[in-house]
């Protein structure tokens, strides 16, 4: 079944209309289910100015719909379904409110390290909310939350949070992975992984730090060897030193 907005059976008299290139101001004609034409005097990608494109941000037909999406809209749809994984944590948690708070501030200096870092921000986001998600089937199934326990347990949970999301299955595979050992670090991780392994690591010292605060020399020798990304290290300094 075709979307209805998009079936030339429902179109009237506005389904064509002239609008004047951004670039060069030459008149274009467009069709309304036109994503992009381009232009023929300057051969600019022009996107559609009168397409409603409220529905492609969270249909995950979008791109059967309309075909290949406009840089803008695939990363609107990017940041809805990290704003519904943030909701799934949260009712995943319910009343654990350490948790979700814990998760949130891993999200929050993740995407602090992600602004310089080269990485994947569906998938650093996706994994720093999910990364302690198993820890509440740790606790049912051995009483403990270890990190061996974590890392068994929240990957099956984390998947079935973003299956049902309809996340893409690359970027699923991913996050699982990162959940699935990211207390551990090995020679050759992504750079997701790290951006992290980082923001959970700033996270966990801060925390320690307000229960039981460290000495300014014991805080620099971890900061200056712990950590797997040139950003996160400056984060670091910047929330643990002030």
């Amino acid at each position: 079944m075709q979307c209805p907005g998009q079936d030339s059976r429902y179109w009237d008299g506005n389904a064509i209309f002239e609008t004047e290139c951004p670039n060069c101001g030459n008149v274009m004609e467009f069709f309304k289910d036109e994503t992009r034409r381009r232009c023929k005097a300057c051969k600019q990608s022009v996107l559609n100015p009168k397409m409603d494109f409220g529905c492609a941000s969270y249909c995950p037909y979008a791109e059967q719909c309309l075909g290949t999406l406009p840089p803008e809209l695939v990363m609107k749809q990017q940041e809805d379904l990290i704003d519904r994984v943030a909701i799934e944590m949260k009712q995943y948690f319910g009343d654990d409110f350490k948790r979700i708070g814990h998760a949130t501030r891993v999200a929050r200096y993740a995407v602090q390290i992600a602004e310089t870092e080269d990485g994947n921000r569906a998938v650093i986001m996706m994994a720093a909310y999910l990364h302690d998600i198993g820890i509440p089937e740790s606790e049912r199934k051995f009483n403990n939350a270890a990190p061996k326990y974590q890392h068994r347990e929240g990957p099956p949970v984390a998947r079935k949070i973003l299956q049902r999301i309809r996340v893409k299955d690359g970027i699923i595979d991913e996050v699982c992975d990162i959940i699935s050992h990211h207390h551990t670090a090995g020679p050759d991780e992504s750079i997701n992984f790290k951006v992290v392994y980082d923001a959970d690591l700033i996270t966990n010292l801060e925390e320690k730090n307000k229960e039981k605060p460290m000495s300014e020399e014991k805080t620099k020798k971890i900061v200056e060897g712990s950590f797997l990304t040139p950003s996160g290290r400056k984060l670091a300094e910047k929330v643990l030193y002030i």
